[in-house]
Formats: structure tokens, C-alpha cells, sequence
């Protein structure tokens, strides 16, 4: 399997979170002008595009209330989402449902193995079919308060008591539908139904991924937590090395020094490669790795917050999802060549890459957590960054991109 794609879309219908129409502030198609506020923090924006000053951004746009509702509707509103890993959803009539910057949406795979993004509200009195950061199995979701049934690809397929009122249509009645895509194994979404797909943007990344066989990739361990912090917080975060040797004195330093130069490469406004050297080159068996990839670590970068780490022959995943201003849900996992598992202890090598993995997200998100309690700080102000810093600037500009252009404009170039 390699690229799968899927509007599952009904004609004429669209989901009511996208950005389509062209809210301004995130208010609806009758949002008035911009704030005072909002309009000195996108002209900041701006400067990025047009100056690439090397600060780091205000204070004001990891707490601004407005800022958040227009990056809700012009980032996550029409933009790719990365969900899950295909081994998430192996199974037919599987599923993953997780939150989207405040919009519920759950992602299956129905018995013919299609993949479907849906809004899980019932569309009869908005009771969630199901909650935000549950997965399993079901052969179709049953609304507990009135007994209403879908299929996993969002049509109806029961109605209780329904047959006397004659304005309801149960064919016509459905779960709205989002854009899914898988992507060597990465399944992600976009709540414009009608988005353009994210695969032809990524044709360069997987050039530069064709030796490490993300197809041939299982998934070792996963996980799914919520920090204490705005996602951009955690976003510019992952976008730089520099911070290793504070946050990561013993676990990351010693391998991927902070120090190092990393060289920053953007291919479009959904995609960026960095290149981090190890400090001695790592040895593999499975994978047939250039001495060029062996000596560095490639981390890939959709925005807005999906990243792939390939690190010799390990990949590690994350996808930085707001929940609300202050709250992001980082979901991951770390991926292995299949050789590699066999004859091993599974259920042994998967409590090692989990702890292994909990340790690096822990002082992330200790970190992290402490930062976002300063940024409210009167006295808290914008950072001259690093050279060692280039892709957090080339974050700062996807970020102003998606937020200073019109539907008509979007994605765009660069």
C-alpha cells in the first residue's frame, strides 16, 4: 500500500469547520474586520514573509483568544492532519477518533479496507457517536441517545421512529466527510473536504525517504498524551536541535548534539526537510542506507504539526494537535523495519521503544509546560534567535501563510 486517497464527500455538502467562504477572524462568514490585536500580530506575521527577521514571535500568539479562533479555521480548518499510522487501522472496520483544534473527527477503515474521515455528531440531536481519543473496532457507530446508525463510511443505516415525518430523507442523511489520505503508511485528514491532495506536495520528501521503505515499516510502539502548552509552543520546538542540550542532556545529546548546523530545506507551504548530523554515523542491516543518510538525521515536516524523525533504521512520528489555546495532544510512535521484528520479543521490544521514547517526551514536555506559563508574563518579550535556530523562521513563515491568504490563494507557493 502507498498513497490512498478519499473526499468521501456527499455533492453539494461541506463541513461546517472549514475555512471555505473566508472567515477573516474565524467568526463565521460575517466576521467583521480584524481586532486591533490580530491585526498587529498578522502585519508581525508578515515580516517573516517578506524580511525573515530572526526573532521569535510575540508573546501574544501563544495566549490571544482571536488568534487562536482564526488559526482554527485558516490553519486546521484546510489543512492536513496527521492522524494515525496505518497499523493504527489495520484491521477492517477499525477506527481512531481524536479532537482537531475543537472539531471531533474520527477516522475508519471500513470492511472493503477504505479509509474514511467523518464528523462523529449524530445528525439528529449532536450526540457524539464517539469520544474524542478512543480507538478500536465496529461494524457501524450507534448513537447512545436515540439509537441512530451509521456506517463507517458515514451513511445512515437506521433511524428509530422516523417513518412518519415525511421532510426526513434517511438517504440523504449522513455524517459530513473529510478529505483522507494515506501516505506511505501516515493517514492524515483535512477538514476541507474539497482540499487538493497533500501527496504531490510530498513527492520530494519521499525521494529522500526511498531507502529507508516506509511501506515495509511496522509500527514498534505508540502513544497519545496531552500537554500543558499552545501548539505552537510545541511546534517551533520540534523545528530545532538547539534545544537538545538543555532539554536532553543524556538521552539526545550525546547522538544529535544541540550545537551542530542543521541545514534547512522547504520544498512548499506544506513541506520542510532538516538535516541534523549525528555525532558518529549509525550502523544498519536491514535498510540499505547511503553513507550520506547514515550519517545524519532526516526530519520531515508537514505543516502544521506532523513531523517524521528518520533516524537509521528507526522512525519516530508525531503529530502536534491543539485541543484548545492552551492545551496540545502529541500523538506518535516509532516505526521499525518489519525484518526487524522477527524472532524477537515483541511485547519486550515495544515496552523498551515506549520507555525510550516516554523519557524524550517527558523532558519536552517539562519544558514545554514551564515555557507556556511564562508566555502570559508582562515581562515576557520576543528572543533573538539562534543560527542554530533556521527552522523555526521557516515554521514563523509557514504559520504566516496559512493565516494571510484567502481561500483563493491557498496553499499556494512559496
Amino acid at each position: 500500500m502507498g498513497t490512498e486517497v478519499s473526499t468521501g464527500r456527499t455533492a453539494g455538502e461541506r463541513h461546517p469547520g472549514t475555512a471555505r467562504g473566508g472567515p477573516r477572524s474565524g467568526g463565521g462568514e460575517d466576521a467583521g474586520p480584524p481586532s486591533g490585536e490580530i491585526a498587529a500580530l498578522l502585519a508581525e506575521l508578515r515580516r517573516y514573509l517578506d524580511l525573515a527577521p530572526q526573532l521569535s514571535l510575540p508573546p501574544r500568539a501563544f495566549t490571544s483568544p482571536e488568534l487562536y479562533e482564526l488559526e482554527r479555521t485558516r490553519v486546521f480548518g484546510r489543512s492536513w492532519v496527521l492522524i494515525a499510522h496505518r497499523d493504527d487501522l489495520a484491521e477492517p472496520n477499525s477506527y481512531v477518533s481524536v479532537d482537531v483544534a475543537g472539531e471531533q473527527v474520527v477516522v475508519t477503515r471500513d470492511a472493503d479496507g477504505v479509509l474514511h474521515g467523518l464528523s462523529p455528531i449524530c445528525r439528529h440531536r449532536m450526540m457524539p457517536l464517539v469520544e474524542p481519543g478512543t480507538a478500536g473496532t465496529a461494524e457501524s457507530f450507534t448513537c447512545r441517545y436515540h439509537l441512530w446508525r451509521y456506517g463507517l463510511d458515514g451513511r445512515l443505516i437506521g433511524a428509530t421512529h422516523m417513518r412518519k415525518n415525511p421532510d426526513f430523507d434517511p438517504a440523504r442523511c449522513r455524517l459530513p466527510a473529510f478529505a483522507v489520505e494515506e501516505w506511505h503508511g501516515f493517514v492524515y485528514v483535512n477538514l476541507d473536504a474539497a482540499a487538493a491532495p497533500l501527496t504531490p506536495q510530498l513527492a520530494r520528501i519521499s525521494a529522500d525517504l526511498t531507502n529507508y521503505r516506509l511501506d515495509d515499516m511496522a509500527q514498534l510502539g505508540s502513544w497519545s498524551e496531552e500537554w500543558a502548552c499552545n501548539w505552537k509552543v510545541a511546534v517551533e520546538n520540534a523545528h530545532e536541535n538547539y534545544h537538545v542540550m538543555g532539554f536532553h542532556p543524556e538521552t539526545l545529546q550525546p547522538s544529535t548534539p544541540g550545537g551542530s548546523d542543521t541545514d534547512v530545506r522547504v520544498d512548499s507551504p506544506w513541506a520542510l526537510r532538516l538535516l541534523i548530523p549525528f555525532a558518529q554515523p549509525v550502523e544498519t542491516w536491514a535498510l540499505p542506507l547511503t553513507a550520506e543518510e547514515k550519517a545524519h538525521m532526516y526530519g520531515f515536516f508537514v505543516f502544521p504539526g506532523a513531523s517524521l524523525a528518520a533516524a537509521g533504521e528507526m522512525i519516530i512520528w508525531l503529530s502536534l494537535i491543539p485541543q484548545t489555546i492552551d492545551r496540545t495532544l502529541v500523538r506518535g510512535g516509532i516505526l521499525v523495519p518489519r525484518a526487524a521484528l522477527e524472532g524477537g520479543d515483541l511485547d519486550e521490544m515495544r515496552r523498551n521503544a515506549e520507555s525510550y521514547a516516554g523519557m524524550i517526551n517527558r523532558e519536552d514536555r517539562d519544558g514545554l509546560e514551564a515555557v507556556q506559563r511564562a508566555v502570559g508574563s508582562r515581562f515576557a518579550g520576543r528572543g533573538h534567535l539562534s543560527p542554530k535556530e533556521p527552522g523555526v523562521v521557516a515554521f514563523y513563515q509557514s504559520l504566516a501563510r496559512a493565516l494571510l491568504r484567502d481561500d483563493d490563494d491557498w496553499p499556494g507557493g512559496l
